[in-house]
């Protein structure tokens, strides 16, 4: 994929993650904001002072997200972005992220 590309599939990524998780926060009443500044998309936990921070990475073609637990880096396989290391779908692992720093079951699906 060029890069053009991948800069557009990363900002439709992190835009369906935004929505998404924004829903599921509502539906589970967290509060939760989310702010955007370029690639870079930061969730805080308001309740419990806690961040994850989602930003793309051009260079290497990934999206990489930082939470509590540690770093994790997405690329691309077909429809889906899937860690590097474990195989991880990234919705399902960023669900499982915020449920954990937030101590409740969030579930978030691929848009």
């Amino acid at each position: 994929m060029t890069e053009s590309e991948f800069l557009d599939l990363a900002e439709t990524t992190l835009d369906d993650l935004e929505r998404t998780l924004e829903n599921a926060a509502e539906a589970a009443d967290l509060d939760i904001e989310c702010s955007r500044a370029g690639n870079v998309l930061e969730i805080e936990l308001i309740d419990f002072g806690a961040k994850i921070i989602i930003n793309s990475q051009a260079p290497m073609q990934e999206i990489w997200v930082a939470a509590r637990s540690g770093g994790f880096h997405y690329k691309r396989a077909g429809e889906c972005w899937l860690d590097t290391r474990s195989g991880e779908e990234l919705f399902a692992a960023l669900g499982r992220l915020v449920g954990e720093q937030a101590g409740c079951v969030i579930r978030l699906d691929a848009a």
